[in-house]
């Protein structure tokens, strides 16, 4: 069938500004590419590209029109050319997704007990950076709206601020009741990193994501060999794209898991191949969203839910804007729901 492409620029407001150690996010501007019928128009399907200017290996000044060259061929071709989209991670996942969508017809883009209502995916709750009392206060609404696992991204403020908010919730909740996992987005110094894990990790964490800034393989595979808090590859990841890179980072660092988040590490075809070879490896993993709108998330969750993996994985960012999309996807306790009765969004609310 015959379809073209619609590119929908989209910039999302954060409720509270979004700290990590890089920076504080105020808003995220997002694309949306419509794939559509012109003889049926009912027939659409969308997917969201949404790079992070500050993290995403394909952001840049010219982002839009490189999107619109790739939806040029895709109308052209009628196939995705993914070896060509290799480098364009966000791309990549936003036209395979809204491919996805078109084919499907609606919004259940796979077919699994999530998309019918019929189970959860356990979350992790996550804790944005602040000054003491604002992450204290997150922390507490966590608890109270029932996370067994709780995130907390850490290296902005004073480490021993830090270290108290942990003791505070160690102190009333052991690691039996609640799963405490950091963040450091790379801000430990090589020289203070060792010391700093061995200090985490007498709070019973579950793991910290990257401590030291990416691209530093040999010292993080060293980290890794002689850590006692077990660490995560996330910005490690990003801008890696061919298999065979992939297996010689994750051969050279063994890492105790890795972080797969779609707009960032290769699209959902991208993301597979990181999970078939930590698999291999014998590495954990979990997923997580990358601040996307719900219609992102929605896919993500969607795609999140084929895999049968136990631990709590990141994907409660669905309520951090103010003028999100609506979606039917829903936070019970800790875990996310999606309804398949509810209000989807149709193309007339996004146009």
């Amino acid at each position: 069938m015959e379809f073209k492409t619609k590119i929908i620029p989209y910039t999302l407001h954060f409720k509270k500004p979004a700290g990590t150690s890089r920076g504080v996010y105020h808003d995220h501007k997002i694309w949306y590419v419509v794939i559509y019928s012109p003889s049926a128009p009912q027939h659409w399907g969308i997917g969201e590209c949404a790079p992070l200017f500050d993290l995403s290996c394909d952001y840049s000044e010219d982002y839009e029109q490189t999107l619109e060259q790739f939806c040029k061929e895709l109308e052209q071709n009628k196939t995705l050319d993914k070896e060509a989209l290799r480098p364009y991670p966000s791309i990549l996942f936003g036209l395979e997704t809204a491919l996805r969508h078109y084919e499907s017809g609606n919004f259940k883009l796979w077919d699994n007990s999530f998309t019918h209502g019929q189970k959860g995916i356990p979350i992790n709750g996550l804790i944005w950076m602040g000054d003491f009392q604002y992450m204290h206060e997150q922390i507490e609404a966590k608890m109270e709206q029932g996370f067994h696992c709780i995130k907390l991204k850490i290296g902005a403020i004073n480490f021993e601020d830090e270290i108290k908010l942990l003791q505070h919730i160690r102190k009333h909740f052991s690691a039996d009741q609640i799963t405490l996992r950091v963040d450091a987005n790379g801000a430990f110094a090589l020289d203070e990193a060792l010391d700093k894990l061995k200090q985490l990790s007498e709070l019973d964490l579950h793991s910290i994501e990257q401590p030291i800034r990416a691209g530093q393989w040999d010292e993080m595979a060293r980290l890794t060999k002689e850590t006692p808090l077990p660490i995560a590859l996330d910005e490690e990841l990003i801008g890696i794209h061919q298999p065979e890179e992939k297996r010689r980072l994750l051969e050279t660092i063994r890492p105790q898991y890795i972080i797969l988040k779609p707009t960032l590490h290769g699209g959902i075809s991208g993301s597979e191949e990181w999970i078939k070879l930590a698999e291999e490896l014998k590495i954990d993993w979990w997923i997580t969203s990358a601040l996307e709108s719900n219609i992102g998330l929605n896919a993500i969750a969607q795609w999140c839910a084929t895999f049968d993996n136990p631990l709590p994985q990141g994907l409660g960012t669905g309520g951090l804007y103010t003028n999100n999309i609506e979606m039917p996807l829903i936070i019970k306790g800790d875990c996310l729901w999606s309804n398949p009765n509810g209000q989807f969004p149709t193309l007339d609310n996004l146009i």
